[in-house]
This record gives C-alpha cells, sequence and structure tokens, in this order.
C-alpha cells in the first residue's frame, strides 16, 4: 500500500512538474475542456497536448471521455487532495520551526534592545 501511494505521489508531481500541464490543470478547474481546447493556449500539435493529457490522466488528475471523436476532460480533485495532504505535513513542519525562531528572535530583541540612531551610549 505505501508503495503505491509513493508511486502515485511520484506520478502526482511529475504531472505538475510541468508548466503546461498546470496550465492546463487551472483551465479544468474552470470546467470540462477537450485537448482541442487544453491545447489552444500554446503553440503545439493536437498530438502533443494528447501526451500532456496522458501524462495528467496515468497521474489521475484528470479523466477523458470519448464522446464520438471529441475527447472530453474533467479535473479529479481528490487526487490534488492527497498531494495537498502530503505536502501538509511540510507545511505544519516549517510553520513550527518558523514559529519557534521568530520566538527565539523576540526574546533575543527583548534581552538586547537595540539603542535608538544617534544614541552613542
Amino acid at each position: 500500500m505505501v508503495e503505491l501511494q509513493a508511486e502515485q505521489l511520484n506520478a502526482i508531481f511529475h504531472a505538475l512538474g510541468d508548466a503546461t500541464r498546470r496550465r492546463m490543470l487551472r483551465d479544468l478547474a474552470d470546467g470540462e475542456r477537450t485537448v482541442g481546447q487544453l491545447a489552444e493556449p500554446f503553440d503545439m500539435s493536437l498530438a502533443a497536448a494528447s501526451k500532456h493529457v496522458k501524462t495528467l490522466e496515468r497521474a489521475g488528475l484528470i479523466r477523458r471521455e470519448v464522446q464520438w471523436r471529441t475527447h472530453v476532460c474533467r479535473l479529479e480533485p481528490t487526487t490534488l487532495a492527497s498531494a495537498h495532504e502530503w505536502l501538509s505535513f511540510y507545511e505544519r513542519f516549517w510553520n513550527e520551526r518558523l514559529d519557534a525562531l521568530e520566538g527565539l528572535l523576540r526574546a533575543e530583541g527583548a534581552s538586547n534592545p537595540t539603542p535608538p540612531k544617534g544614541d552613542k551610549s
């Protein structure tokens, strides 16, 4: 089970590592799109766009449905939620560390006040 989760996270972060695919996901957040519509903002062929779509699909970030000759894509938000859950651990980790650092800096500042500018004492 852990290996499956690791493989899924690897696929998700690989897919998110490309700016084109991130833009496609952002567009899908507004609603379903065809592969052609996803390709429109970019200077790429439908074949190239389809490769990006397949990467997103393998990662579980989107679902593609064939309607006649048209491929319609939809965002799969639950997969993004699992990546967010993984990242939130590190968000908490760093927030705790930064809060501790802030506390140390405040304590140090309180014990060693800086003299006002122009004060020669």
